[in-house]
């Protein structure tokens, strides 16, 4: 799904760049996956946002569900290395740093006022808060740092890269909670898996 008047984003079924992205982890991440797996490729906002922490608590939940449909999560977050260190043990996926925002430019992914002009996002904003103080998550703050690096107004989107490197989905949010849950990321595979 493009947003109206989106000319320079990608497209389902155009050819992914082919990336070589360091996680924070200092694991070295291909996308494509050179093993064959489908990539989803997450580009979510700031470390420690909790609209983003609620999304990502449901990914973890059900990885073992998606790693046996051969699809291998890869998270970008528009926030420095130090900053996503301190959520590594958190998430068993790649966490890749890019505070300067040069992949979500590169991709088409946005930023704006709206992201926040939602009440999805204001009610996940509030629910993913209390997960964190919860859960004593390293996030602080009433949402989330006080100055996140890259912003407060980005949007996430996500891409299920296949192999050969064809976007087989994508989706461009129209606010911060606007991403695939984990069955839509699931029917979206269901047509591509091996």
């Amino acid at each position: 799904m493009r947003p109206p008047g989106s000319d320079n984003k990608a497209r389902v079924g155009g050819a992914f760049p082919t990336l070589e992205l360091a996680a924070t982890s200092g694991q070295q991440v291909t996308v494509p996956d050179p093993a064959g797996d489908y990539v989803h490729l997450q580009l979510r906002r700031f470390a420690g946002c909790p609209i983003c922490n609620l999304h990502l608590r449901s990914i973890v939940s059900r990885h073992d569900e998606i790693r046996s449909h051969g699809i291998r999560e890869v998270v970008v977050f528009h926030s420095t290395a130090a900053e996503l260190t301190k959520f590594e043990s958190e998430l068993p996926f790649p966490l890749i740093a890019d505070p300067e925002r040069q992949l979500y430019r590169r991709l088409g992914v946005e930023r704006g006022p709206s992201s926040l002009v939602s009440t999805r996002a204001l009610r996940a904003a509030i629910a993913g808060e209390a997960a964190a103080l919860r859960h004593k998550s390293p996030a602080r703050g009433a949402l989330g740092p006080v100055k996140p690096t890259g912003g407060r107004f980005g949007l996430p989107a996500d891409f299920l890269i296949a192999p050969d490197g064809r976007i087989a989905a994508l989706k461009y949010a129209q606010h911060a909670y606007d991403q695939w849950t984990v069955d839509e990321l699931l029917d979206h595979a269901r047509p591509v898996s091996h």
